[in-house]
């Protein structure tokens, strides 16, 4: 298990900041299991509004559907934690947004709701650059709730960075 520190988000969080507005990008976010973690982490730093445009946190599959564009045949034929899902997620946080660059993360952060095939600590991070690059990955997180969550939304602010500069 690991230990994700608050500051251990801040300097993430400020690498994605100084990265953002060097490449004069603005993030969106679309969260689920994290239910608006990234969000606040981005929204932490004075003058955030120079590179964040705006988060969705889109708990339940109405929301994803409603406010992201995703497929209910994704949801019915994957699940909300999936590639596919996670995929849709990013793509629709750019398509309601103003924004060039986005993430989504879609999970099982439990303690319950894991199953054989998606154990508690499934979890999918997909990212999205205009127009309509998106890619996407898989991480199993171990840990208490605070932790799995924790680990990913690390994982998504070092992928806002990579997927930035690519």
């Amino acid at each position: 298990m690991q230990n994700i520190s608050d500051a251990s988000l801040q300097t993430k969080i400020i690498q994605v900041a100084e990265t953002l507005n060097k490449n004069h990008l603005m993030l969106a976010t679309a969260e689920s299991c994290t239910g608006g973690w990234v969000a606040k982490c981005c929204t932490d730093i004075a003058g955030s509004s120079s590179w964040f445009e705006r988060g969705f946190v889109t708990y339940s599959n109405q929301a994803k559907q409603d406010q992201l564009g995703v497929q209910s045949a994704s949801l019915q034929q994957y699940g909300a934690v999936s590639q596919t899902v996670a995929e849709e997620m990013a793509l629709g946080a750019l398509k309601h947004s103003r924004a060039d660059i986005s993430v989504a993360l879609t999970g099982i952060a439990g303690p319950g709701g894991g199953t054989e095939s998606k154990p508690v600590g499934t979890v999918w991070i997909g990212w999205a650059r205009q127009p309509n690059k998106v890619i996407s990955q898989l991480f199993q997180f171990e840990g208490d709730r605070e932790s799995i969550r924790r680990q990913a939304v690390l994982k998504a602010l070092s992928g806002i960075i990579k997927n930035a500069r690519d």
